[in-house]
């Protein structure tokens, strides 16, 4: 089954030219455009997409506000494209269901990619992306108490598994890590997610640098 995109940027080149990339591939398939947040928001009830490309620095609304409406509001996923040396919204994107962002001078193929790795529920993060993440992590300071004591709901394995998501590594990378199947692993990350109340594996990240779990200064080497 094909991959229903909607497209949300306010320049219509880049709305235009991600539009064609996407569609022209053939498991995705782009139902529709929107030029701001409000837009996108409309368009997403409306078209029913399984993820929504989203620009961040847009009119009316801009994309993180449309991305925590979307993700409360509908069951689309959300890929943000960002201007990564003049966006400033990475951690509160991500706090708002971001399923993943990916840099505007992406390769198409990489852009392809990202849909699909966002419409299957995987988290995405350019390497740039994460080490920003983690940098703002660590001038937020301590952990919170609330969150670490969640942990507790962990067995050991689902602990060792959240701290190898937290470091940006695939199933298989999880997998060979912690020496066990990839169904295993599939299977820890869909019970931390139940048990933490997570949307996705983005939020997981998070979730295990505001907890504690994960010292930022210890995966910052990896992003």
């Amino acid at each position: 089954m094909s991959v229903r995109v909607l497209v949300v940027d306010d320049q219509d080149l880049f709305r235009a030219g991600f539009g064609m990339i996407l569609d022209a591939q053939p498991d995705l398939t782009v139902v529709g455009e929107a030029a701001d947040g409000l837009e996108a928001i409309e368009k997403t009830r409306a078209l029913a997409p399984d993820v929504v490309v989203m620009d961040v620095r847009m009119p009316r609304l801009d994309g993180v506000a449309a991305t925590r409406r979307i993700c409360t509001e509908t069951s689309a996923k959300v890929l943000v494209l960002t201007m990564f040396d003049v966006d400033e919204y990475v951690y509160d994107a991500l706090r708002a269901g971001a399923g993943g962002f990916l840099l505007k001078d992406a390769r198409r193929d990489e852009l392809a990619d990202a849909v699909r790795v966002v419409a299957a529920g995987e988290a995405l993060l350019a390497p740039t992306v994460t080490r920003r993440l983690i940098a703002e992590l660590t001038e937020r300071g301590r952990p919170r108490p609330e969150l670490a004591c969640r942990l507790d709901e962990l067995t050991e394995r689902e602990r060792d598994t959240l701290r190898q998501l937290a470091r940006g590594l695939s199933n298989a990378e999880v997998a060979a890590a912690l020496m066990v199947s990839e169904h295993t692993v599939k299977t820890h990350v869909s019970s931390v997610l139940s048990k933490l109340g997570l949307r996705d594996r983005v939020q997981a990240v998070v979730f295990a640098y505001e907890a504690g779990l994960v010292k930022p200064g210890a995966a910052a080497a990896t992003g």
